[in-house]
């Protein structure tokens, strides 16, 4: 675990003060946001709980606004890897006339071919950066075929999507723009066009970079702004940092669970030798065991490996969001059999409030999840990663890991983190479909061989 030369009352102290200062930094990016101009209003409201409200056919979801949650987080959350953290962030980028343009435009629904979703459609703030649904949908209401990952903290991904085909957040920021099911456009050139007709964005854009509105700078921005999302803070690094109060003692116990029985380390930290509590990812892709007594997988991976050309990155793109090809994961990218099905570890913080869970939101609840681990899956599944294994574990015990798991939100999801896990635990005490007890119990399955 990491080590402290404060106590935690004093880094409370210490994170106050400095939070000020940065409440000072936010409102000058208020301020440079309203010199370019408000957001077009949302048509529905979300309360951030449970399924968001449905859609009719061909409907896009509902414009999200710009309010508390999109605002960037303090650098000094206890729990923040601060070094790693400057390390990422390029040197200067955070302005607050730089983090205000990336701000508007996420919120920006003149990015899209017709003016109906943003990226804030996807990445609602106030659901965490999430949707809230099993798999996103964008432009004339089409459905994807993967879940929404959060934004908080992607800024410390070694890649970015399910499948790690992007690897950067400027990179990350282009593919959705021009992807036919999410925002529809024909290129980033096209949404440069659209918003260079607008004398805010020209001020903007020359405030900032010196010129008028180009591609490179509007995805430059866009990360900028992503960026500032760090999140942190949460009452389990309250306890890390040396305040034994601050989570349950069922949380506790589920720490320990974690980093040993659980075997959950051995994915979600960067290290499978000791505890690690700060990003909960190893940035690795596995496979799991989901979508394949589902899907005809082998089919699907000759499929692709004869219809997706190497290094065409718009083709795995389209793909992985609007194809049955997307089951096969990272072999989209890499064409290894080793990739068939995987996908990458996903941080766990703020996992509380960003329900469904895995790659296709299959998942309601996090018993859902831990059911599906406890049992171990492995069946019609050569490519099951190696660490996938039943683990035995009883009641009390995954009630304890999802304890920790809900310790791990942080501040600005408190309220809404607690609503989150008395709906959960509802659902969880009338129905659990993942739940094999004797599978859980028993040997590991016997894998087929892996076809050739």
């Amino acid at each position: 675990m990491r080590k402290f030369l404060l106590p935690v009352a004093v880094l409370l102290v210490a994170s106050a003060l400095l939070f000020t200062l940065n409440a000072d930094f936010r409102q000058a990016i208020r301020t440079a946001m309203g010199r370019l101009g408000g957001t077009a209003p949302a048509t529905q409201q979300d309360s951030g709980l449970g399924s968001p409200p449905a859609l009719a056919a061909g409907q896009a979801p509902a414009l999200p606004q710009p309010g508390p949650l999109a605002e960037p987080r303090s650098l000094e959350q206890i729990g923040l890897p601060r070094t790693l953290t400057d390390s990422i962030i390029p040197k200067g980028s955070l302005t607050p006339a730089a983090v205000a343009l990336g701000e508007k435009l996420f919120f920006e629904r003149r990015l899209s071919g017709n003016g109906t979703v943003s990226c804030a459609s996807c990445h609602n703030p106030v659901r965490a950066f999430t949707d809230g649904r099993p798999t996103s949908i964008g432009i004339h209401g089409c459905v994807g075929q993967r879940n929404s990952p959060t934004l908080l903290n992607a800024m410390y991904n070694k890649s970015q999507f399910w499948d790690g085909r992007a690897p950067t957040l400027e990179a990350q920021a282009a593919l959705p723009i021009t992807d036919p099911c999410e925002s529809g456009l024909a290129s980033v050139t096209a949404a440069v066009s659209r918003i260079a007709k607008d004398p805010a964005y020209r001020s903007g854009f020359k405030s900032v970079y010196g010129h008028d509105p180009n591609g490179t700078d509007l995805l430059r921005a866009l990360a900028t702004y992503e960026r500032t999302l760090m999140s942190f803070g949460s009452p389990f690094d309250r306890f890390i940092a040396g305040d034994k109060t601050a989570i349950s003692a069922s949380a506790q116990r589920g720490w320990k669970l974690f980093n040993d029985k659980a075997r959950c380390n051995l994915c979600h930290a960067l290290t499978a030798t000791k505890a690690d509590p700060t990003l909960f990812t190893d940035n690795i892709f596995h496979n799991i065991g989901i979508g394949i007594i589902r899907h005809n997988v082998v089919a699907l991976a000759q499929k692709a490996r004869r219809e997706i050309a190497s290094g065409q990155l718009q083709q795995v793109d389209t793909a992985a969001i609007n194809s049955e090809l997307s089951v096969v994961g990272r072999f989209l990218l890499t064409k290894s059999s080793a990739d068939i099905a995987a996908f990458k570890t996903p941080d766990i913080r703020n996992v509380m409030v960003t329900a469904p869970y895995f790659h296709d939101g299959s998942q309601m609840t996090l018993w859902d999840v831990m059911d599906h681990y406890n049992k171990g899956d492995g069946l019609k599944n050569p490519w099951l990663d190696t660490d996938i294994q039943p683990l035995a574990l009883g009641e009390r015990e995954i009630d304890d890991l999802v304890a920790l798991m809900a310790s791990l939100t942080s501040p600005q999801y408190r309220k809404l983190g607690d609503q989150e896990f008395a709906r959960q635990r509802a659902i969880a005490k009338v129905r659990r479909p993942q739940r094999d007890t004797k599978r859980a119990f028993g040997p590991k399955p016997k894998q087929p061989p892996i076809p050739h």
